[in-house]
């Protein structure tokens, strides 16, 4: 690997989130979520308990900046993870900053997890917490003009499913898509998925595994909803923003992603991180992933607040 020389440093420091012991995987994460700091006195947080399309009850969590104007724009913050764990408490200090640095109502998504809940059980979780937050726009205080997907690994999935599914639903509700790293192609035939066995955080047999676990309902074709990669027309998409990490088995999958959309003519803004690899980002000190922050941060301000 090409490691950028401070996230080298760092590698020894780094929890073992390999999904091969994936209880214990998961019960590190939720760790590491439970000692994330709580958010600062200008951050209102709020608990809901969201319609699931399956009558189950998703969990959203929403952070709104204290004494900001209304409409807010929002955002609908999918968590990472593989499909298999993770959860909205690990996006408290994203979610956070998120809010009182566009301004804008992040809502974070505490989405069913596979293999217990295979797809479609998380897109329909997705699904059921942006009918809420467009419904509830006007007790929100949101402006459902400007209502922005944000996801990273498999919530950057789950995010271009999103929106493929809202568009063919014959609607246009959000204005812009962060993907990060996103987890994309079941298929796992790119050179990088192929020549990545021994990254940190995510590898080749991770995303062998997570896609079996997150498939293990479907018996027919795959669909794009599911595994967006698959997906044929990319027409009436809403533009994006796609960030890839160099030594990640998702950089290609991506980077296909990015074109393809630019091919149907969708607006994207692409940048490949040198030096990176998966989830890179959590080493929040390094240089390259403030750019990255800052970077996203920016796209996320254009589209939200234009002009």
């Amino acid at each position: 690997m090409n490691l950028d020389s401070e996230l080298a440093a760092a590698l020894t420091s780094l929890p073992d989130l390999h999904i091969r012991d994936l209880d214990g995987a998961r019960a590190r994460m939720a760790g590491l979520a439970a000692n994330a700091p709580a958010p600062p006195e200008d951050v209102l947080v709020s608990e809901h308990s969201v319609p699931g399309i399956e009558d189950n009850a998703v969990p959203v969590r929403a952070f709104r900046p204290r004494d900001t104007p209304t409409p807010l724009p929002a955002v609908l913050l999918l968590h990472g993870g593989g499909f298999v764990m993770g959860s909205a408490d690990a996006l408290t200090a994203q979610a956070a900053s998120l809010c009182t640095e566009l301004p804008a109502l992040v809502a974070a998504v505490d989405y069913r997890l596979a293999p217990e809940h295979p797809y479609p059980a998380a897109l329909r979780d997705c699904r059921a917490a942006l009918d809420w937050l467009l419904s509830e726009a006007e007790a929100l205080g949101v402006d459902p003009g400007r209502v922005a997907v944000h996801g990273m690994s498999a919530g950057g999935g789950l995010a271009a499913g999103l929106t493929l599914w809202a568009r063919d639903r014959g609607e246009s509700p959000l204005c812009f898509q962060v993907l990060d790293a996103p987890e994309l192609d079941d298929r796992l035939d790119t050179h990088s998925v192929r020549a990545f066995e021994r990254t940190p955080l995510w590898n080749h047999h991770d995303a062998v595994l997570s896609w079996r676990h997150y498939l293990s309902g479907l018996h027919d074709e795959v669909p794009a909803y599911a595994a967006p990669a698959r997906a044929v027309e990319h027409t009436g998409l809403p533009s994006a923003y796609v960030s890839v990490y160099e030594n990640d088995p998702l950089r290609d999958e991506g980077l296909a992603y990015a074109s393809a959309l630019l091919r149907a003519g969708i607006s994207v803004e692409l940048h490949l991180f040198p030096g990176t690899f998966h989830r890179s980002a959590v080493i929040a000190g390094a240089g390259v992933s403030r750019r990255q922050a800052a970077e996203t941060l920016g796209a996320l301000r254009r589209a939200l607040h234009p002009g």
